[in-house]
């Protein structure tokens, strides 16, 4: 197989409505530029890139989208799409539902979305499209585009989205959001939220986000007290590998022994003073986490907190 990665430079410039309350920003052109060569960077690390016969290749679709002439889109692929249909899904149906506003726009990203699985069948002879299990509707829209047009039978597989024990969406755009990105998370920050998983997710992670053999994980599943920070570390360490390196692995369980087993303030671990006065009144969580830069402004500090992404001393902390 050829893993063949869609960058969605012209998709971007939309955004997916999906099973979102409310529109995506629009971005600029240099934002957008800026989102591509990120999300590059993370597949390099994950995939091999090449001319060889199942090396990935990447492409954007922004090649064949912005040379598209509405009109032509009209009629040659429009036409195709059944309105009603299309507000069945249940991406469409639970915006509406919620009677918030959905643009027409948005609404054109499932036609955008089936162009693209036409296109790369038309150039690579793609057959199968796999995404979250929001992209549902937006993959059968293309799987049945094809078979009009070119009368050719491809498929979609899509994955459940991710949710922790507690119910708490694992989302690039939920509140605590884990990026694999160095420059988003620090490895040191992303091995620590493999560290902090909790007890029921572990096995459950580490089946989905490590390369272990099952029957090691079942045997690491049977640990229990004290053993099971032993395997959440191992955890920890798997992931934080996969998306950043072994090395950056060990430096990360390394500083978080430094920090939390010998009680010292490691280097890289963001650090706030507080003087005589505010050591006597006490300090308003939110502005902590804002002074220590483990947050951008109090709403999104507040937003960690409600997404359960905020442990003091082990801690998930339930009120901001």
């Amino acid at each position: 197989h050829k893993p063949i990665v869609l960058i969605g430079g012209g998709t971007t410039r939309i955004g997916d409505p999906s099973f979102r309350s409310a529109a995506r920003p629009i971005l600029s052109e240099d934002e957008i530029a800026a989102n591509v060569a990120g999300i590059r960077k993370v597949f390099e690390r994950l995939l091999t890139f090449g001319d060889g016969p199942t090396d990935a290749v990447m492409v954007n679709n922004a090649e064949w989208l912005d040379r598209m002439a509405w009109i032509d889109m009209l009629r040659d692929v429009g036409k195709h799409f059944s309105v009603n249909r299309m507000l069945s899904f249940d991406s469409v149906k639970s915006r509406l539902e919620q009677q918030e506003n959905l643009s027409f726009l948005e609404f054109n990203y499932m036609i955008l979305q089936a162009v693209d699985f036409l296109e790369l069948f038309r150039r690579t002879g793609c057959r199968l499209q796999l995404g979250g299990g929001d992209q549902w509707g937006n993959i059968v829209g293309g799987v049945d585009l094809l078979r009009r047009i070119e009368g050719a039978e491809v498929f979609g597989m899509t994955t459940p989205l991710l949710t922790t024990a507690s119910g708490v969406k694992m989302g690039k755009t939920a509140a605590g959001a884990v990026w694999v990105n160095a420059d988003r998370l620090s490895p040191y920050d992303y091995w620590q939220f493999w560290r902090n998983a909790e007890d029921a997710d572990v096995v459950r992670f580490l089946k989905l986000f490590t390369d272990l053999p099952l029957d090691e994980i079942e045997r690491l599943g049977r640990a229990e007290g004290a053993d099971l920070n032993v395997v959440k570390e191992r955890l920890a360490n798997e992931a934080t590998a996969l998306a950043h390196g072994q090395h950056a692995a060990e430096r990360a369980q390394q500083t978080a022994r430094e920090a939390f087993g010998q009680g010292e303030a490691a280097a890289g671990l963001p650090t706030v003073e507080l003087d005589n006065a505010e050591r006597a009144a006490g300090v308003v969580l939110v502005d902590l986490l804002v002074r220590a830069g483990l947050a951008s402004s109090k709403s999104e500090a507040r937003r960690a907190v409600a997404g359960r992404g905020v442990r003091i001393d082990g801690e998930v902390v339930e009120d901001a």
